[in-house]
């Protein structure tokens, strides 16, 4: 069974939009949005709030790619794209944007399924990584308060590393805090008291 995705499709030209809308109806999908211009994409994806844009740009341009970069850090949706002529540059620049799919010579309706799966699973392993990396930096950024906070109570206190660390801990418990919350605390009266 195919989801019910709402897809936008972004194309000038009226029969390689055709071929597009046409793969996809076969395919099962029924929300499509076709709209002829790249140009005010973000309000365009704002306002139809697709789940999934497929853009046809023949040959993209430097203008076209730096749009899908706008596109991809402001809304961030899967986007395949298709083009009939490419470099390497080009497509750098298109995975840098944020286009999960990059399709060269490829627009056939009977490919348009697997190749929107394809950018589906694509765009959400990306994410995925994302969350993770956005996650470990956050509790990277955690670590290096609790050790300042640690060092500040090590030095006031005279406290070694662990019993420090005990203490922090030990407030944040009967505080019902999280220990970061703490370290935050002690930094900034740290602060207030030099």
């Amino acid at each position: 069974m195919v989801p019910t995705l709402r897809i936008l499709i972004v194309d000038a030209n009226q029969v390689r939009a055709a071929i597009i809308e046409e793969g996809l109806r076969e395919a099962g999908y029924q929300h499509l949005i076709r709209i002829a211009a790249t140009t005010g994409l973000v309000a365009a994806i704002e306002a139809h709030d697709p789940d999934v844009v497929v853009i046809d740009l023949e040959d993209p341009s430097r203008d076209a790619l730096a749009d899908m970069f706008l596109v991809s850090r402001h809304i961030r949706r899967p986007i395949t794209m298709f083009v009939d002529q490419s470099d390497s540059a080009s497509i750098e620049a298109a995975v840098e944007a944020g286009v999960s799919a990059y399709i060269v010579d490829g627009l056939k309706k009977e490919r348009m399924q697997p190749i929107l799966q394809t950018c589906i699973s694509r765009f959400n392993a990306f994410r995925r990584l994302r969350e993770e990396l956005d996650e470990a930096r956050s509790q990277l950024e955690d670590r290096k308060t609790i050790d300042r906070a640690k060092a500040i109570v090590m030095r006031l206190k005279g406290l070694s590393e662990e019993e420090a660390y005990a203490l922090m801990r030990r407030t944040a418990m009967n505080e019902k805090r999280k220990l970061v919350d703490i370290a935050r605390s002690l930094i900034t009266a740290a602060e207030m008291l030099k």
